[in-house]
């Protein structure tokens, strides 16, 4: 039954990570919660409260409809661990650091004008790109911290 569970609540949380991600965080936080200082902080801890509450917006439906045994202390220890862990890497230096220190710095960049094989137009200005290094390291460490939480929830 554990892996039934874990398997739906993985699944309700990725929908509704991207989707608080992409659909809920506004442009002011996407914009701020990497700035340095209480303004970057603060826009970081606005983006992980409506996430999170995306998250458990659609994770309860789900545990409700398919009849999911989740217990209070389960779903608190998963939402805060994946809360905190996102909170983190979308400050950007904390991200940018790890990518640093694990040999992906250049990885981190690619995409992005400072990397020396930036994509460019014509004219030979940098060109728009539909992601970059930084964002495929960050979707993916918070892939990795949304199956910790499944686990937790499931099984706490």
């Amino acid at each position: 039954m554990a892996v039934s569970v874990f398997a739906a609540v993985f699944i309700a949380l990725y929908v509704a990570h991207s989707v608080g991600d992409h659909w809920v965080q506004t442009s002011c936080q996407s914009a701020h919660k990497g700035l340095p200082g209480w303004t970057g902080r603060l826009a970081g801890a606005r983006h992980v409260a409506t996430l999170t509450a995306t998250k458990l917006a659609l994770l309860v439906p789900v545990a409700l409809l398919l009849g999911l045994n989740l217990s209070a202390l389960g779903l608190v220890a998963g939402l805060g661990v994946d809360a905190v862990t996102h909170w983190w890497a979308d400050r950007r230096t904390t991200l940018a650091w790890l990518a640093r220190v694990t040999g992906k710095a250049e990885f981190y960049g690619l995409g992005t004008a400072d990397h020396p094989a930036h994509p460019v137009t014509a004219e030979g200005t940098p060109a728009a790109t539909l992601g970059t290094g930084a964002y495929a390291l960050d979707q993916s460490f918070h892939h990795l911290w949304l199956l910790i939480a499944s686990v937790l929830i499931a099984t706490v």
